[in-house]
């Protein structure tokens, strides 16, 4: 019998680093290359063994590097492609695989296929984007667009409309166009020989639009039609991604990950089944979205925990032994988890522990934003002038021109805007980042949250994120355990478990400032068992009785094929 090897990706950890904001090695404000390359060996020592590396590529940045004008050189104020070629090769000899952005739904308006696509309607690059002709002086449809107003634009030179469902300077690809995706597929292997270890896929779900291109609906308190219905997972969008492994992927060993808004766990099913030969796993949206209204994320509401944990389960039933999941609380597009899920005063390191140790329990291959694991929290500036993202800062102007109040606006920023995410890496207490004045400002509470302290103090946040790192590699149930969710109603504690034929981990979590009561004889085998990890120095157990203090986690195994002898409380 063939024994067929794992995937090396289902025991990996991947790092998400935010270029801009993660180093700066020559003083002018902006992170680089050099300065990734200059904390290599921090990540090493975290136990990371996949970096991300949001996009590197030539730009003019209107939105931060996700408007691409060039797939094949580097933005200058990041380096050179001999920095980037020096990355990959410092991080293999650590073990470490870089991952590359693959931006594909759109590009930049300054990109050389777009100049050409607009230049005529008879242009040979006419068909590389979507352009219909206007309605009685209207766009083709009521679609707005993700960043605020219309998702079209009407171009003056050919008295035309072209589709954008991001930024007006973000015209999407259209990938009906064969000649498109031949081009799209040459690039993927110009950086796989390179030696890069995968692509994250920047919203992959949205690549195939519904030809007929119909009407949205308008929900309550919107200006323009919700298209979604009809670019979220659309009609070859499996197509698309197949012939994408045909032709490129397949002849690599390499992670994939799709950022799919929209998709389900039944999406996903079909996305990541090894046998459909698409992606290997993908970034759901749901668990993010709850604490949002029904139509849009800056509607901010509390966190119901009951429904978080009854999503989770959902996600880990549906793809065990079927697909694979990511694991993820922060990325460069949401808020800071410890000021959303957490609580980023008192119980800071607490909470942040707790929601680590909550996640990366899970079956999945877990993502760690940058500063997340020293616990970085959301920042509010105080003038709309200093915010840098595109998406805060026309939601903005369009609620403004709503009526809506300046204060009520700005309480979503800081509670949902994208740079919460995006200040510099906070490095010493001084910032660390850079010599010069940073693109945008340094958090204040850097003073006291930086990678020097959590360093020097050994029961830091580092500290646990690392050993949760060393756990996974080290025992085999994270990996491929059943997943079973307990106590589904209760309001403060996301209990759950983790089994094998050999063994089941009892993970207890409090999501609040409250203690709580847990019988937790009732969960488990016997009554001995091991503590793995945990964020308080031990537990406060009396008898059937463990109380659950604030924002308290840790983690119980039990070996099912031992006697309750031979096991002990450690």
């Amino acid at each position: 019998m063939v024994k067929v090897m794992e995937p090396w990706w289902k025991r990996s950890i991947v790092y998400q680093i935010y270029p801009r904001s993660f180093m700066d090695s020559n003083g002018d404000g902006i992170g680089d290359l050099q300065g990734i390359i200059s904390k290599i060996d921090y990540l090493k020592n975290l136990g990371i063994d996949v970096i991300w590396l949001s996009p590197v590529y030539d730009s003019p940045n209107d939105d931060n590097g996700y408007d691409i004008r060039n797939y094949q050189a580097i933005m200058q104020e990041f380096g050179t492609m001999q920095d980037l070629e020096q990355l990959i090769e410092e991080a293999k000899q650590r073990g470490i695989r870089i991952v590359m952005d693959l931006v594909v739904n759109h590009t930049s308006d300054e990109h050389a296929w777009f100049v050409e696509s607009r230049s005529s309607k008879d242009s040979g690059y006419r068909d590389y984007y979507i352009w219909r002709e206007g309605k009685e002086e209207q766009p083709p449809n009521n679609w707005g667009s993700i960043f605020s107003g219309s998702a079209w634009e009407m171009d003056d030179k050919t008295d035309s409309y072209y589709l954008h469902l991001f930024s007006k300077k973000q015209p999407d690809l259209n990938w009906e166009h064969g000649p498109l995706r031949n081009e799209i597929f040459d690039m993927m292997k110009f950086w796989l020989e390179k030696g890069i270890g995968g692509f994250r896929m920047d919203v992959i779900n949205f690549i195939s639009k519904d030809e007929k291109l119909p009407n949205g609906t308008i929900h309550d308190e919107q200006m323009y039609g919700d298209g979604s219905a009809y670019f979220m997972n659309g009609p070859k969008i499996h197509t698309y991604l197949r012939e994408m492994n045909e032709k490129v992927l397949n002849h690599y060993d390499v992670l994939t990950v799709g950022e799919m808004p929209g998709a389900s766990p039944e999406d996903a099913q079909i996305y990541t089944d090894p046998d459909n030969q698409e992606v290997n796993m993908i970034f759901t949206f749901e668990h993010m979205n709850l604490d949002s209204g029904p139509n849009e994320k800056w509607d901010v509401r509390p966190l119901d925990l009951v429904a978080l944990k009854r999503n989770f389960e959902k996600w880990q039933l549906a793809l065990h032994e079927v697909g694979w999941n990511s694991l993820y609380w922060n990325n460069h597009d949401q808020p800071r988890v410890v000021s959303r899920f957490g609580e980023d005063g008192a119980y800071r390191e607490l909470s942040a522990k707790m929601l680590a140790i909550c996640l990366h329990l899970l079956q999945g291959t877990p993502y760690i934003y940058q500063g997340e694991e020293i616990g970085m929290t959301n920042v509010k500036f105080d003038s709309l002038s200093d915010y840098r993202d595109i998406e805060t800062l026309n939601m903005y102007k369009e609620k403004r021109q709503q009526g809506i109040a300046h204060e009520a606006i700005m309480s979503s920023i800081y509670a949902k805007g994208r740079d919460n995410a995006r200040t510099p890496m906070q490095w010493a207490p001084d910032g660390g980042f850079t010599t010069g004045t940073p693109w945008i400002r340094m958090n204040t509470n850097t003073t006291f949250i930086n990678v020097e302290q959590a360093l020097a103090n050994e029961s830091s946040i580092f500290y646990t994120y690392q050993k949760l790192i060393q756990l996974r590699k080290k025992h085999a149930i994270i990996t491929h355990g059943s997943f079973q969710l307990l106590l589904p109603d209760h309001p403060d504690l996301f209990v759950y478990k983790r089994q094998t034929d050999e063994e089941e981990w009892l993970i207890v979590n409090n999501f609040s400032d409250r203690p709580n009561q847990l019988v937790w004889k009732e969960f488990v085998p016997h009554s001995k068992g091991n503590v793995m990890i945990s964020n308080y120095e031990s537990l406060k157990i009396e008898g059937d009785i463990v109380e659950v203090r604030p924002y308290e986690s840790f983690v119980l195994a039990f070996e099912r094929r031992k006697s309750i002898e031979e096991s002990t409380w450690s």
